[in-house]
């Protein structure tokens, strides 16, 4: 048996706290790669802990002014509040802005917090930003920064969404993942070895809930070319023998990836949290004070808004998924992604019965996610893993849900929607998240 463990601390791919501070560093687990020729060694997961519930009355703290969203999410996962940033400039006075905003608290005089107010507002407009839309990854994009070189890391910023958007893309024919599913192996790139390491562990730790090989399923089922069908229960049978990310091997020292027979990868579901991690990247690499960008709707946001406030990110309701004045609620964060993953985004209705089928398949039965949840968003400083465990949980329900974060619940939090319409949160969110329509519960550490 040959085992093998991806030491990615010790190769420079890239610099800075993203790097250090969420891809390579869990302070609970270590995360160790192992491959054999035909399995996974299992990762031993501490005994789950218990949990409990406490049901709190709808929150009555939705305030008017969290709906001037700049960022308007059509079609997309989550949505995101765009507005300036940061606590970090300093003022005329030497103060920083989070600085400005405490005096504007504590003071009592108008005439004072007059003053501060001017001091804050001059310094804010002095700040340059910029706005980039593209079109990559299958969907539109929108990229925002504030700071000096704001122009110079949209634009490197771009080209590295462009770069990763031709390396990993299914339908791409030249692209790496393309040639490796064509050839059944090949030698993966730095970018690839990331992904592959985060998606061996969330295989692991949610015991298959999230599966990369799942691949010939979306062929089968029409989602990567719109041709849709519901497979044949025999033919559905077929795939599921080889929908198994423990029958890759993977070789570290050469870096060549050999797929099982009839096998065959996709990344999207984690692809778009790895792309916007390497945005943060970029702009902590230009100093850029504040940004945000929204990939299809995968929110991540860099620092605070400008004026040190948190940014507000809406969450679409997935009763009404068209309709950008209606969210699920609003959520408050400062240097988090945001991610939802939901039934509504993709789907087909069969035009003989009528049924509606979604595109966030269960590897375990190869039919769409029926598991009592009907949206999740995670939020976390790791867009790469919120991306990945908002289609896991998705699948694997609110009980299993809850029972994987009081495991790992110290890098994520979730907001979860039943099909009974109740939202269910994390304790982490409890003082951030505001709701108006739905019965709210928070999920406490046992």
């Amino acid at each position: 048996m040959r085992l093998f463990r991806v030491c990615l601390q010790n190769r420079k791919i890239f610099q800075g706290k993203y790097s250090e501070k969420i891809w390579y560093k869990r302070e609970r687990h270590t995360v160790r790669v192992r491959l054999a020729i035909r399995g996974v060694v299992k990762v031993k997961n501490r005994k789950r802990k218990g949990m409990k519930r406490k049901e709190i009355k709808r929150t009555q703290r939705f305030l008017p002014f969290i709906l001037l969203l700049v960022l308007a999410l059509t079609g997309c996962s989550g949505g995101a509040a765009a507005g300036e940033s940061d606590g970090i400039l300093e003022t005329e006075k030497g103060k920083t802005i989070s600085e400005v905003n405490n005096l504007l608290e504590k003071n009592s005089s108008s005439e004072e917090m007059a003053q501060s107010q001017t001091v804050l507002k001059e310094q804010t407009e002095e700040i340059p930003s910029a706005t980039r839309d593209i079109f990559a990854m299958d969907t539109y994009m929108t990229l925002t920064g504030y700071g000096e070189k704001c122009e110079e890391a949209l634009d490197e910023a771009v080209t590295e969404i462009e770069r990763l958007d031709n390396l990993l893309s299914t339908g791409n024919a030249e692209s790496e993942i393309a040639q490796l599913n064509q050839n059944g192996k090949g030698m993966i790139s730095m970018d690839t070895q990331v992904m592959l390491e985060e998606s061996i562990f969330l295989f692991e730790s949610t015991e298959g809930a999230f599966d990369i090989t799942i691949y010939p399923l979306m062929v089968e089922w029409g989602f990567t070319t719109e041709q849709y069908q519901v497979p044949k229960e025999n033919a559905l049978q077929q795939l599921l023998n080889n929908v198994d990310t423990s029958m890759l091997d993977y070789d570290a020292q050469t870096y060549m990836l050999t797929l099982g027979e009839g096998q065959g990868i996709d990344l999207g579901a984690i692809a778009k949290g790895y792309t916007s991690n390497r945005v943060m990247e970029i702009f902590e690499e230009y100093e850029l004070v504040s940004g945000v960008v929204s990939l299809g709707g995968n929110v991540q946001c860099y620092s605070s808004k400008i004026d040190g406030s948190p940014w507000r990110c809406g969450v679409v309701n997935p009763l009404d998924p068209d309709n950008m004045n209606n969210y699920m609620g609003i959520v408050s964060v400062v240097d988090k992604a945001v991610i939802t993953s939901g039934g509504y985004e993709r789907y087909f209705e069969d035009e003989t019965t009528g049924e509606k089928y979604h595109h966030i398949l269960n590897p375990e039965t190869g039919y769409p996610a029926d598991s009592g949840l009907i949206s999740v968003t995670i939020v976390s400083e790791n867009g790469m893993l919120a991306d990945g465990l908002s289609t896991s949980v998705f699948i694997m329900g609110l009980e299993k849900a809850e029972a994987y974060w009081q495991e790992y619940g110290d890098t994520f939090d979730m907001i979860l929607m039943t099909e009974e319409q109740e939202i269910y949160i994390t304790e982490g969110l409890e003082d951030c998240f505001t709701t108006q329509n739905f019965p709210l519960h928070v999920i406490e550490h046992k």
